[in-house]
């Protein structure tokens, strides 16, 4: 009889993507748990790698010996059982490698931080209950919703349509003490709740409405903007039994916290929820993965509800809990009035609002696009100003600046019109610098504070000022702002993307619930479905309605979509193997769209499949990556490529439920 360890390697190699028998030294037993790091060999490479220990058994020696663990790296189990599951089958969802989510989850070994806890943990001592006040202002708080305490309890998924205002006796969104509401209940109860976020704004309003409320030491942040020493401590602390409440962004979907009760996703139409990364898992979908593997409760909550929540609602999967009175923002739809000029980009109705809320307090107002003038075009026929080296649009950073490419950075100080020969240009659009110096002259003596990804600003004091601020950089008022005016929102809606309707929802949802109670939030120049959903604060029927236009279409979040990029052969050998296994893809005529030409004699396909089939189309389009990998592996030991496959990537590249389809 022998010890045998079954590793999970780390590798981003497709077909090194299972668990590895190892035999494990009478010397290492002892250490040899479940979810150590360890190093072990590969014959075939000749090299030693790093891993997990995912799980050891006793059994009879094989006929072929066993490679023997080299070593184990560290006695902290840091993989635990739930976060291998959760991990395995995200993966497998979205046709990737576990090894590639554990990475974005589990922080880089600190031999000073692991000691420094190891020795924390022998003199730990238990966390402070939650006070009685506590207690009682999370239950005042979530008291409009009734039997959502019960609901959280029970493990329900639940959908919650935050109040749109900000909170009475702190600096942060109502929707922050309803979250943080949620989890001061969760760990009153001695259990753990894990809150996540699109960014560290949102972090720190969480962090502001716990502070004095939970437990001190109880409120961990997860998050990669810390050192890696700080990462690894924090993820050491989720290790101990002591419940806790973690805010993170998007990776924190996966965090180990002990007996979790709850999780919350807070705006989860945000794209910072959508995982870059590979395999690209949405931290909605790992959520509700993790829900179903632990029982816990999953709220999704936001000022707006996507697509993708609102057809789990309509199948009974996710409960919409409403709450007794849902209070609403005073939208007003602002257009031109009859004598004003049609070229005017604030009416007389939305400047008259900023001017009488000047007197009181801040006055937001929302443009699309950061910079000066983001767009130029020629002054005589109206041609797009673009970059002679790049094509890139043409942009003025300042008035009488030279124009420079919003692409290669190339200055284009002797501009031609390719169309008519014109060398004059002309501003087509105005950014937040330009909104800000021509409202700044429309007011004078007034505080002009710009924020925007150059000039982030996540707080302003409740004095009068005109925050000019581009979409989702808006900062948050005391009080609340006396007037929010919505600018750009025609242009907002040209984007060509799918989802752009719901985008722009959200955008100007999230600053509408920036306004003051009573205050006003004008829409400029914006008509039809989106305008009025705003409007009436209708979000919900707006989600109803998008999902019925998009169910004849089948359309995304309707089915599900896979891209396959790679070459000519490695797509259409995939695209049959697809065919092969779900018949039902070979029959409608848009269920493979492509092959189209990329850059580097790539293709691209799109596959759009029912739910029903997402596990053999999963199963399908890996095993085709991995055998492209093994492929590939095999061609380069032959030597290099020659000929009209010289220089060509060999790589099958996979993403199901991909965020924007470029259709």
């Amino acid at each position: 009889m022998i010890v045998v360890a079954r590793v999970l390697i780390d590798s981003p190699l497709p077909q090194l993507d299972r668990l590895f028998d190892y035999e494990v030294p009478p010397s290492l037993v002892a250490d040899a748990v479940s979810g150590v790091r360890v190093r072990v060999p590969l014959r075939t490479a000749g090299r030693v790698v790093d891993g997990y220990l995912v799980d050891v058994v006793t059994a009879e020696a094989p006929e072929r010996p066993l490679s023997a663990v080299d070593a184990i790296v560290s006695p902290v189990p840091v993989l635990t059982p739930e976060l291998y599951a959760l991990a395995r089958r995200a993966a497998d969802r979205a046709a990737g490698s576990a090894s590639d989510i554990l990475r974005l989850v589990i922080p880089k070994r600190m031999v000073r931080a692991e000691k420094a806890w190891l020795a924390a943990e022998k003199a730990d001592s238990p966390a402070d209950d939650v006070s009685t006040d506590a207690a009682a202002w999370a239950d005042g708080v979530l008291a409009p919703f009734p039997g959502l305490a019960d609901a959280v309890l029970a493990g329900e998924r639940l959908a919650l349509d935050a109040p749109p205002r900000p909170a009475a006796d702190r600096p942060v969104g109502a929707w922050a003490e309803l979250v943080a509401a949620i989890a001061v209940q969760a760990l009153s109860r001695g259990r753990s709740a894990v809150l996540v976020v699109p960014d560290h704004r949102d972090q720190e309003q969480l962090r502001a409405a716990l502070e004095g409320r939970a437990p001190e030491g109880t409120v961990v942040r997860d998050d990669a903007r810390r050192s890696g020493p700080e990462r690894y401590a924090t993820y050491l602390r989720l290790l101990t039994p002591s419940p806790c409440i973690v805010i993170g962004n998007r990776s924190t979907v996966y965090a180990p916290a002990p007996d979790t009760a709850c999780v919350v996703v807070w705006d989860d139409g945000d794209p910072l929820l959508a995982e870059p990364l590979s395999p690209g898992v949405h931290a909605r979908d790992a959520a509700l993965i993790r829900q179903e593997l632990e029982g816990s409760a999953l709220v999704f909550a936001g000022h707006t509800r996507t697509t993708d929540v609102e057809r789990l609602v309509q199948l009974g999967w996710v409960r919409e809990l409403p709450a007794v009175r849902r209070p609403s923002p005073t939208v007003v739809l602002s257009a031109t009035r009859e004598g004003e000029s049609r070229g005017a980009r604030v009416p007389s109705s939305a400047f008259a609002a900023a001017r009488d809320a000047l007197r009181e307090g801040p006055v937001l107002v929302q443009v699309a696009r950061p910079g000066y003038s983001p767009v130029l075009v020629c002054a005589d026929c109206r041609t797009p100003a673009r970059c002679r080296h790049c094509t890139g649009p043409l942009r003025a950073r300042r008035p009488g600046a030279t124009p420079d490419c919003a692409w290669c950075g190339r200055s284009a100080p002797a501009w031609t019109c390719v169309n008519c020969g014109s060398v004059k240009l002309r501003m087509a659009s105005s950014g937040s610098e330009r909104t800000a110096d021509e409202l700044g002259r429309a007011f004078p003596n007034t505080r002009v504070i710009v924020a925007d990804g150059a000039h982030p600003v996540t707080q302003v004091d409740d004095r009068p000022a005109l925050v000019i601020a581009t979409r989702g950089a808006e900062p948050f008022a005391r009080g609340g702002y006396r007037a929010v005016i919505l600018l750009d929102g025609d242009r907002m809606l040209l984007a060509e993307q799918l989802r752009i309707g719901e985008s722009a929802l959200r955008w100007w949802s999230n600053a509408a619930a920036l306004a003051a109670p009573a205050a006003p939030v004008h829409l400029v120049g914006v008509a039809g479905p989106v305008a009025r959903a705003l409007a009436t604060w209708t979000q919900p029927a707006y989600a109803r309605a998008e999902l019925a236009d998009r169910t004849p279409l089948a359309m995304p979040p309707v089915v599900r979509v896979a891209a396959v990029e790679g070459t000519v052969a490695a797509v259409e050998g995939a695209l049959t193997a697809v065919r092969e296994a779900v018949p039902a893809l070979a029959a409608p005529a848009g269920a493979i769209l492509g092959p189209v030409p990329l850059d580097e004699g790539q293709v691209r396909a799109l596959v759009r499949f029912d739910y029903a089939h997402g596990k053999t189309v999963a199963e399908t389009l890996r095993a085709a990556v991995v055998a492209e990998a093994l492929r590939g592996r095999r061609t380069a030991r032959r030597g290099p490529a020659r000929g009209a496959n010289a220089g060509t990537r060999t790589t099958l590249r996979v993403r199901l439920d991909v965020p924007e389809l470029d259709l």
